[in-house]
């Protein structure tokens, strides 16, 4: 999958970052009033995703930081390998009963979403998550062409 940035007149850009998305929101009690985050992944996914959005940030979005946000993100699974005959992904090899849907245990939408407009806040798209005003969220399996990832889109209104 091609990694791209676009800005369009409404002043929104798009790009992706591949890897496994993470969530946030769930905590596991340490003891002694400590709490951590139950994804392990959380730490680096968040770092992944505001990299990527600093990289391909578009020139003059600094005059956005203050701006009312729409996002909208697409957050793509790869499917189990139960799901393929023989166990074995390819084209073509997909079992008949296997969910169209993503609905397995890979993570609530909310908390995924939560993850990426954390990332995404302090300054590097925007400053604070408050200012996001429009959310569209949207999690499904990959197709044979492509890999885990969260594909986003934000968009600063005037």
């Amino acid at each position: 999958m091609q990694q791209s940035t676009t800005l369009t007149p409404n002043s929104s850009f798009t790009f992706t970052v591949l890897g496994k998305p993470a969530t946030q929101g769930s905590k596991t009690y340490k003891g002694r009033g400590v709490m951590v985050d139950s994804c392990k992944r959380l730490k680096g996914w968040r770092q992944l995703v505001s990299k990527k959005a600093k990289s391909l940030r578009p020139s003059g979005w600094y005059a956005r930081l203050n701006a009312p946000i729409c996002v909208s993100v697409v957050f793509v699974f790869a499917r189990a390998n139960d799901q393929y005959i023989n166990n074995t992904p390819g084209p073509d090899r997909l079992k008949p009963d296997a969910p169209q849907h993503c609905t397995k245990r890979i993570g609530d939408v909310d908390k995924l979403s939560r993850a990426i407009l954390d990332s995404l806040s302090e300054g590097v798209v925007y400053n604070d998550d408050a200012q996001v005003i429009d959310l569209i969220a949207h999690k499904r399996y990959a197709n044979d062409r492509e890999q885990p990832c969260a594909i986003i889109t934000v968009t600063a209104l005037p």
